[in-house]
């Protein structure tokens, strides 16, 4: 499924993000670019970094 449409991330990308250490919003921005355009995102990435 798309996190980020503006980016075209999906929450695949961003858990094998969070497998390899990625434990920030800020580090998923530098990696991917996600929360940059409209910020419609940012609740879903939260909660996915928060689940792991």
């Amino acid at each position: 499924m798309y996190v980020c449409v503006c980016k075209a991330v999906t929450d695949t990308q961003i858990k094998n993000a969070i497998d390899k250490g990625v434990c920030t919003r800020r580090q998923l921005f530098q990696c991917f670019g996600v929360g940059s355009d409209c910020g419609k995102c940012n609740k879903h990435v939260k909660e996915l970094l928060d689940g792991s």
